[in-house]
């Protein structure tokens, strides 16, 4: 790292103007970039996918889409058995049909009962919209106008209880940035208190333009799914910082120990460059989960998720050190407490000392709090998350809630659509699958939008939502009695295809966090000459993210705090990316801080040889740090959470929860109470694991167990 400095800043002028056209050709071709963002969700290979893509490409309608759903309720004293009012149904459904280019099924074009409440005054209706789909609105007032007078219309439908009438995304994520930026801004001014603080703002700015322009380069040879924009935005502005704030902290530190102009770049770039490098393999190593799971649009967010921490680790390591050499002291006023950089925090001194010296009780309680909440990830299921839980106001709720007072189970708004191959009666296959257990009602209408190039569609309204595991299990059984019945019959509709992704990718979910974790250990082995440190920190992230995720289930899933957080109950399911987003974000997220964190004890062990001194000097250093690390980073993630879409909030809720869990509860408890239990062990490593490392090994000296004097005098800082 030394003599990577050493070329920096032999080159400065090259380093500047190469990122300050990196950061002009950002701000031209970002526009481009978005543009080139592909809405693609595909799942080649997957039968649930397959029949949706057949059903669409023959339709032209259904398969991955959900149904419009138009609910009426006809006035006082009227009922669908009145005189003429099935053919106004019909009529009014028909036009909509004819407007929309879609297939429609009701009772009017159907006669069956299930469509009807138990008064026959409310009935609905699915409307699968066409490719050329005409106005919307339009269609519905020309459905109303075929209506007996006095009917109350309501249409509702998982996309209309979705929508929230939001700006297109890259203006939100616009917005979300700059929110997310100036509250980093505010964190940023309170620590160091010069205009220092704006110097990690830039390295962020040209770190995101910097990965969104290789971004594009990659959306050249694959597409790259829209999601990525939001992740690059967010994750790069904290990533970005919290590095930044780790090299300019250690930088004042090097300086109010007296060691002037690059001097300083140089000691600075051995420790705490080494640790941005180390932090941003970590994060990238956490998102190969996406990069092996046999799913494209996934595969291009991991691939475009390691860009970020790698890029953001580059840009600081390079442009910053540049920065901090040429103007590094002029930027640093006004200072505040200037002599505060030389010595270690005393409020996190006095914290870590109070840990070792209780370091069972400091065990005890975080392993049991985190333990705690894991326990709620077991309940944890994938999949749409409930009707009500989408929307609580508004003319699609109004909808859904009619329909509910009608009887009508809200599983029919997310149908299971069966295609029949030429040769089999849909009718027959209709009325099989209606006798499966969990099945409302299948219906096969007899006109030509549901038959075309000799198949047919049977329409399946389970139920029970598919989120819900009674859902799954209706979707279940319903391929194997189409199977049975029909050879050749495909199952689709959303429950379907959510049923197979949630199959292929978490039924190798294991196996990739065992390949995760070991990549990650051998990584921090070599970097921390430990066995046990290693160990420790990859047991410990496992941890930390399961109770991550069982916090998740309980305010988001199990709804306790859904609704004071954002208003709406709890979901039910959880869409089935968010597990694997927190998990693959979350796990280098979080080792970044484990990484700061073992990085100075280490440093602190060779120079003292004293674990204690270790522990206190370490956490005394890093506890500032760390904390205004997590601060900003959470201030990005609470800003995307204001995002229009509840499966964004709940992302970034759970990754923001994350943060502060670690940093407190993680990394200010349990770990430097652990390694405060685990003694001289946290040091040793082998000659025969240390040959393959390339490192030299380090064994386990014999070394007392701390003292209250050895703690008390650990607590003094010492010059260097």
């Amino acid at each position: 790292m030394t003599r990577l400095s050493g070329w920096l800043l032999r080159h400065r002028r090259l380093v500047l103007l190469s990122w300050l056209a990196v950061l002009a050709v950002g701000v031209v071709l970002t526009p481009a970039v978005n543009q080139r963002m592909s809405g693609d969700f595909s799942l080649p290979g997957q039968p649930g996918y397959q029949a949706n893509l057949a059903i669409a490409e023959t339709y032209g309608s259904g398969g991955h889409a959900h149904p419009t759903v138009p609910v009426i309720t006809l006035p006082p004293g009227t009922t669908v058995d009145s005189p003429g009012v099935r053919d106004r149904l019909r009529q009014g459904f028909r036009a909509l049909a004819h407007d929309l280019d879609a297939r429609v099924t009701s009772y009017a074009t159907t006669g069956d009962r299930r469509f009807v409440s138990a008064d026959g005054r409310t009935t609905y209706g699915l409307v699968f919209l066409g490719d050329r789909a005409g106005d919307p609105v339009a269609a519905v007032e020309a459905l109303r106008a075929a209506l007996p007078s006095g009917t109350t219309l309501h249409v509702t439908g998982i996309d209309q209880l979705s929508s929230h009438g939001s700006q297109s995304p890259g203006g939100e994520v616009l917005n979300l940035t700059l929110i997310g930026a100036s509250g980093a801004l505010a964190v940023l001014v309170f620590v160091f208190g010069s205009l220092l603080a704006l110097a990690p703002l830039l390295v962020a700015a040209v770190a995101i333009l910097a990965t969104l322009l290789l971004v594009g380069l990659l959306t050249v040879v694959t597409d790259v799914n829209l999601i990525v924009e939001y992740l690059v935005a967010l994750i790069g502005l904290g990533v970005a910082i919290d590095y930044s704030l780790l090299l300019v902290t250690r930088w004042r530190e090097e300086r109010a120990h007296g060691h002037p102009g690059d001097e300083a770049v140089h000691r600075s770039m051995a420790t705490a460059g080494r640790s941005v490098l180390l932090s941003g393999s970590t994060v990238a190593i956490g998102l190969l989960a996406l990069v092996v799971l046999p799913v494209p649009f996934l595969r291009s967010v991991g691939y475009a998720g390691m860009l970020i921490p790698l890029v953001s680790a580059l840009a600081t390591i390079s442009l910053l050190t540049v920065l901090l050499a040429n103007g590094g002291p002029r930027l640093d006023w006004p200072r505040q407490r200037p002599r505060r950089e030389a010595a270690s925090s005393r409020a996190w001194t006095a914290w870590a000392r109070a840990v070792v010296r209780a370091r069972w009780a400091a065990t005890i309680i975080s392993v049991a709090a985190l333990a705690t909440l894991g326990g709620f990830a077991l309940d944890l299921q994938v999949g749409e998350a409930r009707a009500g839980s989408l929307a609580t106001t508004g003319l699609a709720a109004e909808g859904l809630a009619r329909l509910r007072q009608a009887g009508v189970p809200t599983g029919v708004l997310m149908p299971i659509e069966v295609l029949v191959p030429a040769g089999a009666d849909p009718a027959t296959v209709a009325a099989s699958l209606a006798a499966v257990p969990g099945v409302w009602t299948a219906v096969a209408p007899d006109d030509r939008a549901w038959r075309r190039a000799g198949t047919a569609l049977v329409q399946v309204q389970p139920l029970a939502e598919p989120g819900t595991p009674t859902g799954r299990q209706t979707v279940q059984r319903v391929r194997a009695a189409a199977a049975r019945e029909t050879p050749g019959a495909q199952v689709g509709g959303v429950g379907a295809e959510d049923l197979d992704f949630a199959q292929a990718v978490y039924g190798r979910f294991p196996l990739m966090v065992a390949v995760i974790a070991a990549i990650t250990f051998v990584l921090l082995a070599r970097a921390f000459r430990s066995l046990l440190l290693a160990a420790k920190a990859v047991a410990v992230d496992l941890l930390s993210i399961g109770a991550v995720l069982g916090a998740i289930v309980v305010v988001w899933q199990q709804g306790h705090g859904s609704q004071t957080i954002a208003g709406i109950p709890g979901t039910g399911a959880l869409d089935v990316f968010v597990p694997l987003f927190v998990f693959a974000f979350l796990y280098g997220l979080s080792m970044d801080y484990e990484v700061f964190l073992l990085a100075r004890m280490r440093e602190t062990y060779d120079r003292t040889g004293s674990t204690a001194q270790a522990v206190v000097e370490g956490v005394g250093r890093t506890g500032r740090l760390v904390t205004s690390a997590a601060l900003i980073l959470f201030l990005a993630f609470a800003s995307l959470a204001g995002a229009s879409d509840t499966v964004t909030k709940i992302f970034a809720t759970g990754l923001g929860a994350g943060i502060l869990l670690d940093a407190t509860v993680v990394r200010s408890l349990l770990v430097p109470a652990l390694v405060s239990l685990l003694g001289r062990w946290n040091w040793w490593l082998p000659t025969w694991a240390a040959r393959p490392l390339r490192v030299a090994p380090s064994g386990a000296p014999a070394e007392p167990v701390a003292s209250d004097q050895a703690v008390h005098a650990a607590r003094q800082p010492r010059p260097g």
